[in-house]
């Protein structure tokens, strides 16, 4: 059962991430992709993408740590 979880938590985390709008150059390590600004603050469906994304990310993180306890 937990084996199946990793699977299925890996998996939509594995789209959430191709989804995601990516940056390009250099700009993009330094966070002013494409907006023209330095700061740019994630609105809509894309703070829905990036909070999901940290969300499966933990609950990745937290299966493996208890598939190894086990």
């Amino acid at each position: 059962m937990l084996a199946i979880a990793q699977i299925i938590v890996s998996i939509l985390l594995i789209a959430l991430i191709m989804i995601q709008e990516r940056s390009s150059g250099l700009s993009g390590i330094f966070g002013s992709g494409g907006e023209g600004g330095f700061y740019h603050t994630r609105r809509g469906m894309e703070k829905l993408l990036f909070g999901s994304t940290i969300v499966l990310t933990i609950a990745f993180a937290v299966l493996a740590l208890i598939d190894l306890l086990q």
